[in-house]
């Protein structure tokens, strides 16, 4: 129904508006009595050979939400109905901020894809943490990463602080934080990505991580673009920190092979041209470092076959964003039984 019928309708209409009515229809139907449970039965697969014990943390399923789609933590409780292992909220900044001027999200239909520049448009992190305090303990649970960044305006040179800013807010309310150093559509951002200030920017995190009573997973997120030889410098970055995983891979810059009449709009590209490249570095940095940290797999996936070649190329869990927005929530539900028949 979504495909044949829903997503033409939607499609009909800009997509980041589309973004705000899909989120208000979302909690309108969670909030009809029987509705929660209704939408848990049609989508969720509940199976104990679904489960993942990774970075210490327990996944009910390994089919997350990536980053991007609940920037604000607005919505995780109703979209972990649809059947997601986990959510990732952000990307968070400390103080709130618009994000890029307007039109900045634009579909390649012909391409399957999406090109976005939304700038991380977030009400800052205290906003989220306001909301992450109703994720109960215990049953009922959500299972959140916080996504954290710098605001547009703080120079790279202090950006460190506001990785600081938003670890300390979000330590009590999420499960795994993932520092995103890779996004297109910050100036500047991705110099940090470069192996000095990035070795410091997670060093400072996992010193802040280690003065804890309890430790939270730190992952990194890295760009589809990286050479081998900077992917190395990843792999060693890695071990230097002790951080616990990568998340591969972010948005790229790259618009090779594209169809579609709009692929020149300025942004980070993802959906299924991504699929190819986001494999190889999934591939590359599980082989090169002799499996030494877990990946989350995201980029391109629109398929339970997608999904499985992420897996069967060293990932150990998966996320998914475009391919969502595109298949709808019955994608999910597919991974998981194609996982179960694997």
């Amino acid at each position: 129904m979504y495909k044949s019928l829903i997503r033409p309708l939607l499609f009909k209409f800009d997509p980041e508006k589309i973004h705000h009515f899909t989120f208000s229809s979302i909690r309108f139907l969670n909030n009809i009595p029987g509705m929660p449970g209704v939408l848990k039965g049609i989508y969720n697969v509940s199976d104990l050979r679904l489960e993942r014990e990774v970075f210490g943390l327990k996944f009910k399923n390994p089919v997350g939400l990536a980053a991007g789609l609940d920037k604000d933590a607005k919505l995780y409780k109703q979209l972990s109905g649809l059947g997601f292992g986990f959510i990732e909220i952000g990307t968070l900044t400390p103080k709130p901020q618009e994000g890029n001027p307007k039109k900045r999200l634009f579909r390649l239909r012909e391409d399957s894809a999406l090109i976005n520049r939304m700038g991380f448009n977030n009400g800052g992190v205290q906003e989220a943490v306001k909301r992450l305090k109703t994720n109960p303990k215990g049953q009922g649970h959500v299972l959140i990463g916080g996504n954290i960044g710098k605001n547009k305006v703080t120079p790279n040179e202090d950006a460190v602080s506001d990785y600081e800013i938003c670890f300390d807010a979000l330590y009590d309310y999420v499960d795994y934080f993932v520092v995103n150093v890779s996004s297109p559509n910050t100036p500047n951002l991705r110099e940090l990505q470069d192996k000095e200030p990035l070795t410091k920017l997670l060093q400072t995190l996992q010193d802040k991580n280690a003065a804890k009573p309890k430790q939270k997973p730190i992952l990194l997120k890295i760009a589809p673009d990286l050479t081998d030889e900077q992917l190395l410098d990843i792999i060693d970055i890695v071990k230097t920190t002790g951080i616990a995983g990568v998340i591969a891979t972010n948005t790229t810059i790259s618009r090779d092979g594209l169809q579609s009449d709009n692929k020149a709009e300025m942004g980070g590209l993802s959906g299924k041209p991504l699929a190819k490249r986001s494999t190889e570095v999934i591939r590359f940095l599980s082989e090169k470092s002799n499996k030494a940290f877990p990946i989350i797999g995201v980029g391109g996936i629109h398929s339970a076959d997608d999904a499985i070649e992420k897996l069967e190329a060293g990932a150990s869990l998966i996320q998914l964003y475009t391919g969502f927005i595109y298949e709808g929530p019955a994608l999910i539900k597919a991974i998981n039984k194609r996982l179960l028949k694997n």
